[in-house]
């Protein structure tokens, strides 16, 4: 291939595929067979870490930027003034292969931009993944972004020759999407949602029966949502996910603080900074709702509309319910002992392990690796200390405050006063 063309075109769609952040293999696994080309035995993709802490990296591109769409958050709108350029199928397929025997990727992660219609880019996507797998024999992960609107055939076939699916949903409410992308329409990124996870479903339930039927996106889908373009709460946000985690058995959502592109009197201003804190605030409420049994109307309501930013989401429960403190550690259940400020769901596991032994005190609780400088003030141990000695909630969080540190530390000051 024309190394100069090419190369000027992997500059110009390999830059414009890095706002997408929903790329995370998050289990899939597609064995070598045949003596083929890669192995993705469900380590994580595009500068993940896999759980022996290796990062492993992928080919992260747009098949092209150009796009009969117009909306407004997205730097290839179709009314942008930048440069365009598209792939032909062949060219990502031999960039794949090349890139996979120097060593650089892993695996695929291919969007694009929607030239003609849906169905026709749709198209275009499938037939990459469909070469690797069946002409180059390529056995390493492949990302496919769905794109809104494809026909359920498509969606069934691009789910055959890829580990995972995603429809980035964009716009968290369809007031915000209608505000920014009046040209889209919600349906259009519910249906092939719908699609593939009946589809992981039937084939889920045909493998306990016939023995060879195919993996369909054994990875599962995932969604991104842009946080802060439009004016939603984080409970807004956080009921959105909610849904497409119950609704569409979503393996990941993604959060994607907005980077202001463009001049648009609906958006932030160019130069507004880009919301990482409250992004990462929102990850951490995922993380409670996925693993630790909260529900959204507990850590976001009426009063509480939006996510504390100088504290976690749990420390931030906690400190509104004192009166369920303290949390006796040898007797709590697994429930209880998961929503104490500092204590993580491995820590859970081994006091439970541990007290079957002994009547856990402060040193105990130290070895295990819980964090006492949140912890110690919400719980009581096999010891006469307690550290709470009746604090209020702000003189509480203060004193946790003076004795923690973050690595957001810097943005705590703009960002506070962009969201309270």
């Amino acid at each position: 291939m024309p190394f100069d063309k090419i190369q000027k075109k992997l500059s110009i769609l390999a830059d414009a595929a890095k706002y997408d952040v929903s790329c995370s293999s998050s289990g899939g696994k597609r064995n070598n067979t045949k003596k083929g080309l890669g192995n993705n035995t469900g380590f994580g993709i595009c500068h993940s870490y896999t759980e022996d802490g290796r990062c492993v990296s992928l080919l992260k591109i747009l098949l092209t930027n150009h796009c009969i769409y117009d909306c407004a958050y997205c730097v290839t709108r179709k009314s942008n003034d930048i440069k365009r350029a598209a792939f032909k199928i062949q060219e990502v397929v031999d960039l794949t292969i090349n890139f996979y025997r120097r060593n650089y990727i892993e695996g695929l992660f291919l969007s694009s931009g929607i030239f003609k219609n849906s169905d026709f880019t749709m198209e275009r996507l499938i037939a990459v993944a469909k070469k690797l797998r069946l002409e180059e024999n390529f056995n390493g992960y492949i990302h496919l972004k769905s794109i809104p609107g494809a026909s359920n055939e498509l969606m069934r076939e691009a789910g055959l020759y890829a580990d995972r699916l995603s429809v980035n949903i964009e716009i968290p409410t369809k007031s915000g999407l209608k505000l920014l992308a009046p040209d889209k329409k919600h349906e259009d990124f519910i249906k092939p949602m719908e699609k593939v996870k009946n589809e992981i479903i039937q084939y889920k339930k045909e493998s306990k029966i016939i023995k060879n039927t195919p993996k369909y996106a054994p990875a599962g889908q995932s969604t991104q949502m842009i946080i802060g373009a439009t004016g939603e709460s984080d409970r807004d946000i956080m009921y959105s996910a909610t849904y497409y985690y119950k609704k569409f058995n979503m393996r990941r959502v993604y959060y994607s603080g907005y980077i202001p592109v463009l001049e648009d009197n609906r958006l932030p201003a160019l130069g507004t900074e880009v919301p990482i804190l409250r992004e990462n605030r929102l990850y951490q409420t995922d993380w409670l709702l996925r693993f630790y049994g909260f529900s959204v109307n507990e850590i976001l309501n009426d009063s509480h509309k939006n996510l504390d930013l100088d504290i976690d989401p749990k420390l931030s429960w906690a400190l509104r319910n004192l009166d369920l403190f303290p949390i006796d550690i040898n007797r709590a259940d697994k429930r209880m002992l998961a929503r104490i400020p500092g204590i993580g769901m491995q820590s859970v596991s081994k006091i439970l392990q541990a007290r079957t032994f002994r009547k856990l005190d402060w040193t105990h609780l130290k070895a295990i690796g819980i964090a006492l400088n949140r912890a110690q003030y919400f719980i009581t141990c096999n010891s006469r200390n307690f550290h709470k000695s009746d604090l209020t909630p702000y003189q509480l969080k203060s004193k946790i405050l003076k004795t923690s540190t973050s690595k957001y530390q810097k943005f705590f000051n703009q960002q506070l006063s962009l969201f309270s």
